[in-house]
């Protein structure tokens, strides 16, 4: 079965007119028509008109905080994780919130995490890359010896988990898109193009595959097609102008663009180059998509098309009638987002989002959709196109397709059940 399922993918697309979608009959939105609008009026409010403690007292010193942190009323913007998911919490994953961030790239301190044995402390004097196999010149490197490199770059990029989603499969369950879909992240990384140490160590005539290995206790590994290698796949050091995290890889890791983050690993301490792929562990027992009729799709590497309403959502419920910001994330391994279209009404009248911010290849992409709550019920949903033509499909179309025993790549449109009183749950209609 073809890794790219892209056909399945394709929907008819509705009538996206502005008049069709103010005038849907029951939408309990419409798209703000108008702005200057009086967001509060009435009494004079205390908290403007009288002086606050923070007005009349010297603030912290410089010396008070010599590494930022956010402040203490945005304690509840951290990972969570759900506890059941995994056998043991060294091999277990964290999320991103998502729906508490804006803009497009994510802070180093909410990155969601996966390990497979754990977050390796390593003292980087003491840490070393080995390229061995099929190569003219095995090689090691010290980290220094990698700084020193020429051709050190900067590349924002996506980092999503193949299992983003995976828990959707067979219905809606976690409430909340934290937990649907913050198994990602988006920064800015800093490195060298793998082909800079592959050209150095020299690959073989019959070198057609690289695998990475990682100094964890679980020694991941995969298999890397030498065309991606040498395409755009990275070994970094930085992210978001500092070091790697200790649970991003610190001191080093490798990145590969657009496809599936179980390949991007971390705390690389080889690279080995072969003739054919390994079949270790990971691309066998896990992160191969099964079938309904028992067969699986293997090396399923690209992340497809998607899109999530972040707010609001199930953790971001509206709080007040009038004005409100719908807002959202999406993202394709395949390209650049091209368009994001956002219903309000499950689907029969859509409307095209606006695109803000940076609109990168293999990066996350932001979107936002100006609406006017009257208090009645939505179901919103969202979906994206990318610069392949392909459009995020709908659960079921997946389904259809692949049946529902798979936890890998799912990329199905989401939807949100907004209620009168602006909470918000997770909820899937057909």
């Amino acid at each position: 079965m073809s890794n790219h399922e892209k056909k399945g993918g394709q929907v008819p697309q509705p009538d996206l007119s502005r008049r069709r979608f103010l005038g849907a009959a029951g939408a309990g939105a419409a798209v703000a028509a108008s702005g200057g609008v009086a967001f509060a009026q009435g009494k004079p409010d205390p908290l403007i008109t009288e002086i606050q403690d923070w007005n009349r007292y010297l603030g912290d010193s410089v010396a008070a905080h010599p590494y930022g942190k956010p402040s203490k009323f945005e304690a509840h913007v951290v990972r969570r994780d759900v506890e059941w998911l995994t056998a043991s919490r060294e091999s277990s994953i964290n999320f991103t919130p998502i729906h508490a961030l804006d803009g497009i790239i994510t802070p180093n301190g909410v990155c969601f995490e996966r390990h497979h044995g754990g977050a390796p402390e390593i003292d980087p004097s003491k840490h070393r890359l080995m390229i061995n196999g099929l190569v003219d010149k095995p090689l090691v490197f010290t980290m220094e010896d990698l700084k020193r490199f020429p051709g050190r770059t900067n590349k924002i990029f996506f980092l999503e988990c193949a299992a983003n989603g995976g828990m959707e499969w067979k219905g809606a369950q976690l409430n909340g898109c934290q937990f649907t879909h913050g198994m990602i992240h988006n920064v800015m990384y800093t490195g060298i193009p793998l082909k800079v140490l592959l050209d150095e160590a020299g690959v073989k005539t019959n070198g057609k595959w690289v695998m990475p290995e990682g100094a964890d206790s679980a020694a991941m590994t995969r298999s890397i097609p030498i065309e991606k290698a040498m395409k755009d796949c990275m070994v970094v050091w930085a992210m978001n102008g500092e070091a790697l995290r200790q649970e991003q890889g610190y001191p080093l890791r490798i990145v590969v663009p657009g496809w599936e983050g179980n390949m991007w690993v971390k705390w690389l301490r080889r690279l080995e180059v072969g003739d054919q792929p390994w079949h270790h562990r990971e691309e066998t027992s896990k992160y191969t998509d099964l079938l309904a009729d028992g067969r699986a799709r293997r090396f399923t590497w690209i992340m497809d098309a998607k899109s999530i309403v972040t707010n609001p959502s199930p953790q971001a419920p509206l709080k007040s009638k009038g004005p409100n910001v719908l807002s959202g994330l999406a993202w394709s391994g395949r390209g650049t987002i091209t368009r994001v279209d956002v219903t309000i009404d499950g689907g029969k009248n859509w409307v095209a989002a606006r695109l803000d911010g940076p609109v990168l290849p293999l990066s996350l992409t932001r979107f936002y959709a100006d609406i006017e709550w009257d208090g009645r019920e939505m179901l919103i949903q969202s979906r994206a196109m990318d610069d392949t033509g392909y459009l995020q499909p709908t659960k079921d179309e997946l389904r259809k397709v692949r049946g529902v025993n798979s936890i890998y790549h799912n990329n199905g449109i989401q939807t949100w059940l907004v209620r009168a009183n602006g909470e918000t749950e997770n909820v899937e209609i057909s």
